[in-house]
């Protein structure tokens, strides 16, 4: 098959340019071109995706079946790809939970739940209207994967790569009380496979594409990455649980200082997400214990470049200190 990449070199659309070139696939990825090359395998041509006439040169000659849309991130490139591309016979859109216009903090009881209608640069608005403008263009050859919290190999977003990162420091660590609350991910390896089946098979409509709640919980993923860090050799370390109230008043950041936790009023309903859909449609699952080893596993291989990303997010030294104290 013919497939266009809107995007291959980050850390979704990487991770599906390789799952599709691993199938035979022929590959296309169109890139800035200021991140670096695609995989081995697949062919790379450069536009910028909201200029209209870059668009339209750089997809001039290119064989398309099917496209799928990784970078898609506003309105303008929602309408010059629905132009440019509108012969695909499918077309894979990965918008976000955000699209909905009641997440967080939800809960999300089916993709009928409402999305963002207004014009806004807003991250949510921005995907819900990418998903009305290429569904007016491609109808029932169109598939919007909502995805939820992508986690796994080559994560830059700095969230469980944090994790990871402080535990692999050892010591006392500081950590939310709410160990009991259930979570739901989507492994990016998961994801990718799933979206190239997507494209194969002209699947359509819109899915919430993430994991099935209380497929862990906090405490569950915490373990995983302590059990993953210490087989492995690394330092001994003791989770802390401190109180919500002392870390509101102390000034930490939800889901910045320490990744995935939101305060309880939150949480409670922020990971309700319902995924029939998705399951039913074959979106697969893997136990977080083989996410957050792929994830270790690929830390300890890139070396500087994943620890840096695991410092994104996290407690500042001082601030951990503090709330032990």
């Amino acid at each position: 098959m013919d497939l266009l990449l809107l995007g291959g070199t980050g850390f979704l659309s990487r991770t599906v340019a390789e799952e599709a070139v691993s199938r035979g696939h022929r590959v296309t990825a169109l890139t800035r071109g200021v991140s670096g090359a695609p995989p081995n395998g697949v062919t790379a041509v450069h536009a910028d995706r909201n200029a209209a006439d870059e668009m339209a040169r750089a997809v001039r000659s290119v064989k398309v079946a099917a496209v799928i849309d990784m970078s898609g991130e506003t309105v303008a490139a929602a309408r010059i790809a629905a132009r440019e591309l509108a012969s695909a016979d499918s077309y894979v859109y990965v918008s976000s939970m955000n699209a909905y216009r009641n997440w967080p903090p939800g809960p999300v009881r089916g993709e009928d739940d409402p999305l963002w209608d207004e014009e806004s640069d807003a991250y949510g608005p921005v995907k819900a209207a990418g998903e009305r403008i290429l569904s007016r263009a491609f109808g029932d050859r169109l598939l919007s994967a909502r995805a939820g919290v992508i986690v796994g190999p080559r994560e830059i977003g700095g969230r469980l790569t944090a994790w990871l990162h402080r535990i692999s420091a050892g010591g006392r660590i500081a950590v939310p009380d709410a160990l009991d609350q259930p979570m739901a991910f989507v492994d990016v390896r998961d994801l990718a496979s799933w979206l190239v089946d997507a494209a194969e098979r002209g699947m359509s409509g819109p899915v919430t594409a993430t994991g099935p709640y209380g497929m862990t919980t906090y405490g569950g993923l915490l373990r995983a990455c302590r059990e993953t860090v210490s087989a492995t050799g690394g330092p001994a370390s003791e989770l802390v649980p401190i109180t919500e109230k002392t870390l509101l008043e102390a000034g930490v950041q939800p889901w910045r200082h320490l990744p995935f936790w939101l305060p309880e009023e939150v949480a409670r309903t922020a990971w309700q997400i319902e995924t029939a859909t998705a399951r039913r449609l074959g979106l697969p699952s893997r136990p977080i214990e083989a996410t957050v080893a792929g994830t270790w596993e690929w830390m300890r291989r890139a070396g500087t470049a994943a620890y840096q990303a695991g410092q994104a997010h996290g407690l500042p030294p001082e601030l951990e200190r503090s709330l032990l104290s």
